[in-house]
């Protein structure tokens, strides 16, 4: 919702999330008719993550998967989210974006940030410490190359691009093919740290903000915070509308059922393997409202009264209106929808969400903004 009350707009994302013992095949088959049903719905947009070495998350490349979306869908909008830059070529990248935003008649979302699977990492040959500085020289090198005719010449620290020697404009040699949307989709950039620099990069570029599923309330304020303060400084006018917030939502027709379902379905299942993968790395500081908070403590139970908001649609309700007046107003809800271990539950869940939960939402919000 921006400053002027215009509607909240809702989309989803999949990570996805699929036990190892799912056919790919089927996983595959179910996250396609997931996007149909999305559309179905009045969903405006589709995301879907991106990972390489990850058997419970085995989407590798979003765009061939939104390629093959494209023909059973007609007006949602569908992305990568992020394109994880520092593990590919910004040549190739512009290229194949380029090709599918002519694909979908201009129906692509771009999402630019890095990839933080260590797995991942380290099987292109990278570090964390390197892949912030890899996204943002390859987002430069990428509009320029959309937004230039060649010859092409980057020289830069991680990257580099030489087109020049073969360049025949006579017979067509040597161009990078620009998007069908111009100059280019809008780019939205991913956060989910507190004073995050993504979002400080985001903001001075006029770029457009997205907030992670994973963190609270209270850093989802912080992003925005840290957003605004950099575009407003860089000349840009910081509009909540185009800020997205992402949040993983359960529907049932009552708040013990839904609970029930949500700490024993692939939802909660997700967050206790994200846990688990934290557990071996960062700690669990992404979870925390309060950074004093043990990791111990930051369980399934806690998770439950901040991340996952699960329940019938009233106290869904309540949940995302308390959120609104910590995060304050935002332009498009984004519900994480995991594996379909029960496809009933899950469908009747979207169903609340796109029929009662949105309705109400809006209507609240407008109310309190009136």
């Amino acid at each position: 919702m921006s400053e002027a009350s215009q509607p909240i707009e809702y989309g989803m994302f999949i990570m996805p999330f699929h036990p190892p013992s799912k056919p790919l095949s089927q996983a595959f088959d179910e996250d396609l008719e997931l996007i149909v049903r999305a559309e179905q719905l009045g969903f405006r947009e589709f995301w879907i993550g991106e990972h390489h070495t990850m058997q419970f998350e085995p989407i590798v490349m979003p765009e061939i998967f939104i390629a093959r979306a494209l023909g059973d869908t007609n007006t949602i909008r569908m992305g990568p989210a992020p394109v994880c830059l520092n593990q590919h070529h910004p040549a190739h990248v512009a290229s194949r974006l380029a090709f599918l935003d002519h694909l979908s008649k201009g129906r692509l979302n771009v999402c630019f940030g890095p990839g933080s699977v260590t797995t991942d990492m380290e099987l292109y040959g990278h570090t964390p410490q390197d892949a912030g500085g890899m996204v943002f020289e390859a987002i430069d090198m990428i509009l320029n190359m959309w937004t230039s005719d060649p010859p092409y010449h980057y020289d830069g620290k991680h990257w580099q691009i030489s087109l020049e020697k073969y360049v025949d404009q006579e017979v067509g040699l040597g161009f990078i093919h620009k998007p069908y949307q111009r100059p280019y989709p809008n780019i939205v950039i991913p956060g989910m740290s507190r004073n995050s620099y993504s979002m400080q990069f985001a903001g001075r570029r006029g770029y457009e903000p997205f907030g992670h599923c994973l963190v609270t309330s209270n850093v989802l304020a912080n992003l925005w915070e840290t957003y605004e303060r950099a575009a407003v400084e860089a000349g840009h006018v910081a509009d909540r509308g185009k800020y997205r917030i992402a949040r993983s939502i359960f529907l049932a027709d009552s708040r013990a059922e839904a609970e029930r379902r949500a700490r024993t379905n692939s939802l909660g299942h997700n967050y206790e393997y994200i846990g688990n993968l934290f557990d071996r790395g960062l700690g669990r500081k992404i979870y925390k409202r309060d950074l004093e908070i043990a990791d111990t403590d930051c369980n399934l139970d806690y998770l439950m009264t901040e991340q996952i908001i699960a329940g019938d649609v009233d106290t869904v309700l309540d949940r995302l209106l308390t959120m609104v007046e910590e995060t304050g107003p935002f332009g498009t809800l984004i519900l994480m929808s995991y594996d379909w271990d029960d496809k009933d539950s899950w469908l009747h869940s979207m169903e609340l969400f796109a029929h009662q939960l949105m309705p109400a939402l809006n209507k609240a919000v407008g109310a309190i903004a009136a």
